[in-house]
């Protein structure tokens, strides 16, 4: 019930109106049903005797609906008029009644009325309250309703639960900005539905026929889950038509699933390349969260704050934040909570180098889920200090791998990237190493270790989007690396959807691969980034980097494209690394070439193979290093 119709019904509480009304409407209809029928059984012939009796069931009715209706609640208030509520209780009440007064007047000596009358006047009595109700319903629906002289007149795009709630939200707020002049959806069997007294019009290719029919403004479009090509293709028609297109957020972005006017939003560049459909079984999710502790490594990151607020949804017994960054802590704890006093126990600062202190951490702690998602990422820079990633990405997974084994962790999530798959680069090496730690942690003893890879996340920190935005903010150039670059995009909140249901259905020592849609041209984003600019913004190409792949691949050579339990969610098998080979990496600025060898070292499972690479590997390193020195 909206903030108006509360105000609405409270006021009629106030006034009486909510009792008095309701029953003087009850008790005429009574009357009317019941004389109708006994009108229709004697006709002229009526005595003053049938009079008489009539008067008296009338009376008896009353008495026994108001009893019944006091009961019920239904003149004290509880009810608003005309819901649903009210009418259920009517029908009780009614039903009731009627049975009552038949059962009396088979009992009494001398008839009241001919048994007929209340089985057939209770049946009209009810219609004629129930349609007083809904005819007063829809003179309130149309009070509540956004004026058209001032409101902007919109056509939503959708006729399904989003835009009916949409719908609703709009129609029954009269200071909404927006009013409702159609309808519009591909699904043929649509067409000429009324929802709300609204139309269906047509599908998309009648954008243009009906918003010259209705003199739309704004083309709203209300696909909570669409993905981005749809997308496109609306706003590209919408746009042609001469109107504003405005925007639902997705569903994975509505945490509480409820759709309002105040969600409606202009369009953003994710809407426009990573929107997926996504179809989660929150049973199966909640089966493996609910009353479980756990822990989140790097959680004041893009991925991993928004892998909090999801998974607070599903009721943690404890949902431990660990990160380094006690800016980005406050941060999350202030996105989650509403306030970050930072004095809570589910915040962790904490250094994934440092081994000791996470071993501590785990043993006091007792996490029994693990997201690890702290790791650098910034392809360029660990290009130039490829040390780091040793440290951070290789060592760092290493002893949050190694504190989980000694506890015995139900469930470990290492999170990856496409980068991992036939790497190229430092990021791409080290990642893929810290995918076949994990799967050898699988081998060890139980619990269930594995990995989740996926693409560019849109709006994460540092991402191609957030430094083209400062670049036009600037004015400008928007810098691209090659004019043929792709890339896979997912939005933050759908990546961690879908990472949240691998890890689910995830087995030992596997990488769970998204989907991630088609693989979308940087310099299409640059573009369409440059014409929603409020003045003309150059490109410019600047070459590809060290390390840095034409178009990024998903799965590695050797890998096949398996999706056995989720239409989203491919299951690639990951060959173990040992530790130690790990731990043998030099973390110098010259150990790129270590990394390369490292990602192709034979799996764990052949010790003499690993141990004559290993020895391989020392050697070549050291020659590279005598090289430079």
């Amino acid at each position: 019930m909206s903030l108006t119709e509360q105000k609405w019904l409270s006021a009629s509480r106030a006034s009486g109106i909510h009792a008095v009304a309701p029953w003087s409407i009850d008790v005429f209809a009574w009357a009317s049903g019941l004389s109708a029928v006994v009108c229709a059984r004697y006709g002229l012939v009526a005595t003053t005797r049938h009079a008489l009796d009539l008067a008296t069931a009338i009376g008896l009715a009353v008495l026994l609906h108001t009893v019944l209706g006091h009961r019920l609640f239904l003149y004290r208030g509880r009810y608003g008029f005309g819901t649903f509520d009210e009418v259920r209780g009517l029908f009780v009440a009614v039903t009731g009644t009627a049975g009552a007064l038949t059962a009396l007047d088979l009992a009494l000596p001398q008839q009241l009325a001919p048994v007929s009358a209340p089985l057939l006047g209770g049946p009209c009595a009810l219609v004629l309250m129930l349609g007083v109700r809904m005819l007063r319903r829809l003179q309130r629906q149309r009070m509540l309703r956004p004026d058209a002289s001032t409101a902007t007149p919109v056509l939503l795009f959708g006729a399904g639960a989003a835009a009916e709630q949409l719908l609703g939200s709009m129609l029954r707020d009269p200071q909404c900005r927006y009013v409702p002049v159609g309808l519009l959806d591909d699904d043929p069997a649509l067409r000429h539905v009324r929802i709300d007294g609204v139309d269906v019009l047509g599908g998309r290719d009648d954008i243009p026929a009906a918003v010259a029919r209705t003199g739309a403004a704004t083309v709203i479009f209300a696909v909570a889950n669409a993905d981005a090509e749809l997308v496109r293709d609306v706003r590209r028609l919408a746009l042609a038509a001469g109107t504003t297109f405005k925007i639902l957020p997705s569903v994975s972005e509505l945490l509480d699933g409820k759709v309002g006017v105040g969600d409606v939003r202009d369009v953003r560049i994710g809407d426009l390349l990573g929107r997926h459909q996504i179809e989660t079984d929150l049973e199966l999710i909640a089966g493996y969260l609910s009353g479980k502790r756990v822990l989140v490594t790097g959680a004041g990151g893009s991925i991993g704050s928004e892998l909090c607020r999801q998974l607070d949804r599903f009721a943690p017994a404890e949902l431990m934040m660990l990160d380094r960054d006690e800016s980005a802590l406050h941060a999350v704890q202030l996105s989650l909570r509403g306030r970050a006093l930072l004095d809570g126990t589910e915040l962790i600062l904490a250094d994934l180098r440092d081994a000791d202190s996470i071993k501590a951490i785990f043993a006091a702690r007792r996490p029994e889920v693990v997201f690890h998602a702290a790791a650098l990422k910034h392809l360029p820079l660990l290009e130039r200090f490829p040390g780091e990633a040793v440290r951070s990405n290789v060592w760092g997974t290493l002893n949050v791998l190694e504190a989980a084994r000694a506890i015995g962790v139900e469930k470990f999530v290492n999170i990856s990237t496409d980068k991992a798959a036939n790497p190229t680069s430092v990021l791409g090496y080290s990642k893929r190493i810290t995918e076949r730690l994990t799967a050898y942690a699988s081998t060890t003893g139980p619990g269930t270790y594995l990995n989740v890879r996926f693409g560019n996340v849109l709006g994460s920190r540092g991402s191609v989007l957030t430094a083209f935005s400062a670049q036009i903010a600037s004015g400008g150039p928007i810098t691209v690396t090659h004019p043929k670059v792709t890339r896979y995009f997912m939005t933050v909140q759908e990546a961690v959807q879908l990472v949240i249901h691998a890890a689910a259905i995830g087995r030992d020592g596997e990488a769970l691969v998204l989907e991630m849609g088609r693989p979308v041209r940087i310099d299409q984003v640059a573009r369409q980034l440059a014409e929603h600019a409020s003045r003309p913004v150059d490109i410019v190409y600047t070459g590809l980097r060290p390390g840095e792949k034409l178009h990024e691949e998903l799965f590695g050579a050797g890998e096949r494209d398996v999706r056995p339990l989720h239409p989203l969610i491919s299951h690639v098998q990951v060959p173990p690394l040992d530790p130690r080979s790990a731990r043998r990496l030099d973390a110098r600025d010259d150990v790129i070439e270590g990394l390369a060898l490292l990602c192709n070292a034979p799996a764990a499972a052949d010790v003499a193979a690993a141990e004559s690479w290993a020895k391989l590997a020392r050697e070549r390193v050291s020659t590279t290093i005598a090289k430079i020195a």
